[in-house]
């Protein structure tokens, strides 16, 4: 396994050898779960998935997943008959199946169903919706926080709802990809990528912030995915007086901040000590991350974790 300090990167934890994943509410062990490559979702990426976290007992801003995981199978007309609280009851069955209290990451997968043929077609569904819940122990790797994760800025655009809704967390990630393939082979951790005007938008698979004379920056989400987490950073600042601008900002704006750092549901805050081999500020995690990093936590996390 890679000890890289990526932002989803983890610790390897053997209890994840044997854990059990749920296929439409089956319980199935890991190495035998499997779906039908007549899947909407494995020919074509159509379907909508949420990353979620458990801690001390409970799935971290629930609601605010569910929220936006009905949201985006309504806007492709995708129905999930179990509802939210079918759903809720499946997240919970796996956890208590694999007897996960804390330090559990979930993958919650849905896809249209299967086809009787290989075609992008929606009239061609002959099933309900598949439906995946993997479970795993995840603890993020210690050296991300204490080394802090370094960026690359790609050559690939995020996009607009006009041409892919990154609102819809949706299931093909391929442009996503693309960008993180070339930071990883540039040897960087994680993709920055800008927007089609050239302001930043997101990295690849977390949101991004920078630190500037004691306010907080992110772009304005136009032409990036909707962080859960991000979301609550923004919040947790605010409520504690930090000034957050959600903004146009440029590379070279990033270049010369104080701090920058990311957020992602397995993470949390994780900070960003250098952009395309640039020092972001003194080039060791900063002092402004660590205090919002405090301020999700005590925002989201159960009392007394």
């Amino acid at each position: 396994m890679t000890t890289r300090t990526a932002a989803q990167g983890y610790l390897p934890d053997p209890r994840n050898d044997d854990v059990l994943v749920s296929v439409n509410g089956a319980l199935i062990p890991r190495n035998q779960a499997m779906v039908s490559i007549f899947d909407a979702g494995f020919g074509f990426g159509d379907g909508v998935w949420e990353g979620l976290r458990l801690v001390r007992g409970r799935i971290l801003q629930l609601d605010a997943h569910l929220d936006r995981l009905f949201e985006g199978t309504g806007s492709i007309a995708l129905e999930i008959p179990q509802g939210r609280e079918g759903i809720t009851a499946a997240l919970e069955a796996v956890l208590d199946a694999n007897g996960m209290t804390d330090g559990a990451h979930l993958r919650l997968m849905v896809t249209r169903g299967i086809k009787s043929t290989p075609n992008q077609d929606p009239r061609f569904i002959i099933s309900g919706p598949t439906v995946v819940i993997v479970a795993e122990f995840k603890t993020p790797r210690p050296e991300a926080r204490t080394k802090g994760m370094t960026l690359f800025t790609s050559t690939f655009r995020t996009s607009g709802p006009d041409v892919f809704d990154l609102h819809l967390n949706s299931h093909s990630r391929l442009n996503l990809i693309q960008a993180l393939i070339q930071a990883i082979n540039a040897g960087a951790d994680e993709a920055l990528m800008l927007d089609p005007r050239g302001f930043v938008a997101s990295c690849n698979s977390t949101n991004f912030f920078i630190v500037r004379k004691g306010e907080v920056w992110t772009s304005t989400g136009s032409y990036s995915f909707r962080g859960i987490t991000q979301r609550a950073v923004i919040e947790a600042c605010r409520a504690d007086g930090i000034v957050v601008r959600e903004c146009d900002f440029t590379l070279a704006q990033c270049y010369a901040a104080d701090e920058a750092f990311v957020t992602g549901t397995l993470g949390g805050v994780t900070p960003v000590t250098r952009i395309d081999g640039r020092r972001i500020g003194a080039g060791v995690p900063g002092s402004f991350a660590d205090r919002v990093r405090g301020l999700y936590e005590a925002s989201v996390y159960p009392t007394g974790a």
